[in-house]
């Protein structure tokens, strides 16, 4: 099976900067063709999907809510970060790592059902 570990979040002050990084583990971990996002969810809001990048190429996609303050990126096919800069008190969420297998296309990759696999989360929160 296919594992998602997150770490990285935190308590920071409004405009402050955090890094949040998942690391992909298991079966299919060497398969270069994958959608990994960041996901979040505030306390009674849904799910919703920050980032997302395709591994093979290095495609990146953003929430309108986020671009120009947060950065996804990777290192290989099985570490992917988010850098979180000018955190807002409106950022304060469980933030998800998510894969799916295949490429990210822009009109569905926030979509959370088109993700099979899930870590546990990190909080993040701003003050």
């Amino acid at each position: 099976d296919v594992q998602l570990v997150e770490s990285g979040g935190g308590s920071v002050q409004a405009g402050g900067s955090l890094r949040l990084v998942c690391t992909v583990s298991g079966s299919g971990y060497t398969y270069t063709r994958k959608c990994m996002g960041w996901f979040r969810q505030a306390p009674g809001k849904e799910r919703e999907g920050v980032a997302a990048i395709y591994t093979s190429d290095g495609s990146t996609y953003y929430a309108d809510s986020v671009k120009g303050r947060f950065t996804i990126s990777q290192d290989g096919a099985n570490t992917v970060y988010l850098q979180m800069n000018s955190l807002q008190p409106e950022d304060t969420a469980m933030y998800y790592c998510a894969l799916r297998f295949g490429g990210c296309y822009l009109d569905s990759w926030s979509i959370v059902s088109r993700y099979p696999y899930w870590g546990q989360g990190t909080q993040v929160t701003v003050s």
